[in-house]
């Protein structure tokens, strides 16, 4: 009987050392560090981030891709990413968009380095592609073959609908942009944060909160950007380059635009139209719908607001803002994705077309 006792006890010893060696040394190769922001529990994030770095570390052609029409979140994580990479590795690496890029984020260190899809070697072979920001393929557009045929493909984003379309998905549903999951892999790996780095993430975090007034603004989020300020992001001059700088055509336009909007369902619900015409009449980009939604959110009997513009090719291109009602089952419908109130789809159809179908699904939900 002695001896079974001490057999049982010498094995509960070897097997503790054992896994208290193995999360050491687990710990040690991750570089996390005492000083972190974000000392993470979860064993499988520590498992992603680690193998992330893994590939980083060995890969020699690295490319990173935003969505179409990149906004803040999508353009300020890129640029993170490619210091980190730089920074902590020597290594450069090409941040390639599709679509137009607003020139209100022009502010951002290294932004005259992002490549249009139109300037890159389709038959350029990379064997890392780092995908920010993106819930779908589909939201590669044009860039999407390129990213396929990498060696290895990563996926970090912060959607609901993602599809986990990468070898390795780093996907947090509750992170309030893809900012912040970067600033978690960053913080834990031990890698100090540079004031451009904290500039990138800083404007990725406060344009998908807006501005902070959004429902996605969590006590981690607000951790995250002061640990930002202190790495030297400087959020009055972020806010006004984002917020505060608007061409007056833009504002001409946005006016125009708002002047269409037309209210159904006894003004919960607010639909308005940018065609073909409206963008030759001002030489419009795509940068000045930005906000628009957000504007027809504001009147108080508004619960849905949504934006339809008219593609090159006819189809209708949609975006939706609500105060409350969850858009994903509206969007999804229509193959679309997003966020709980703030979402997009594509209509492959005319806009009038496509407003009468959209609208249809707006009533039924809020039913």
């Amino acid at each position: 009987m002695y001896f079974k006792v001490v057999l049982v006890l010498l094995t509960i010893f070897a097997f503790s050392t054992f896994y208290i060696n193995t999360k050491a040394e687990e710990i040690n190769n991750f570089q996390a560090t005492k000083s972190c922001l974000y000392t993470t529990n979860n064993d499988r994030d520590l498992i992603l981030y680690s193998k992330l770095i893994e590939k980083i570390k060995s890969a020699e052609n690295i490319i990173i891709f935003t969505h179409i029409n990149p906004d803040g979140d999508a353009l300020g994580s890129a640029l993170a990413l490619n210091f980190f990479i730089e920074d902590t590795f020597n290594k450069p690496s090409k941040i390639v968009y599709t679509g137009t890029v607003p020139e209100i984020y022009s502010f951002l260190p290294k932004f005259d380095e992002i490549i249009s899809i139109n300037d890159i070697n389709k038959d350029e072979k990379f064997d890392l592609a780092l995908a920010v920001d993106i819930s779908s393929p589909d939201r590669l557009a044009e860039a999407k073959e390129i990213f396929n045929k990498a060696d290895f493909r990563v996926n970090i984003d912060h959607h609901k609908t993602n599809k986990r379309y990468g070898d390795l998905n780093i996907v947090d549903n509750n992170a309030c942009a893809a900012g912040l999951i970067l600033f978690k892999i960053f913080d834990e790996t031990g890698y100090k944060i540079s004031k451009n780095i904290a500039t990138a993430l800083y404007t990725a975090i406060m344009t998908d909160t807006g501005a902070f007034k959004y429902e996605n603004t969590t006590p981690e989020c607000l951790r995250t950007t002061a640990a930002l300020v202190e790495s030297g992001a400087v959020p009055n001059e972020i806010y006004r380059a984002c917020y505060e700088a608007k061409p007056l055509n833009m504002f001409k336009f946005q006016l125009h635009i708002l002047n269409k909007t037309e209210f159904f369902d006894d003004g919960k619900i607010a639909i308005t139209v940018i065609d073909k015409n409206d963008i030759e009449q001002f030489h419009a980009s795509e940068n000045y719908f930005e906000g628009i939604p957000e504007i027809l959110r504001t009147i108080d009997t508004v619960e849905v607001s949504a934006l339809l513009v008219e593609t090159q090719n006819g189809n209708t291109s949609i975006s939706l803002r609500s105060k409350k009602t969850d858009l994903i089952p509206i969007v999804s419908h229509f193959n679309g994705g997003g966020h709980s109130l703030a979402a997009g789809c594509t209509i492959k159809k005319p806009i009038s077309d496509a407003k009468y179908k959209l609208l249809k699904q707006i009533e039924k939900t809020l039913k």
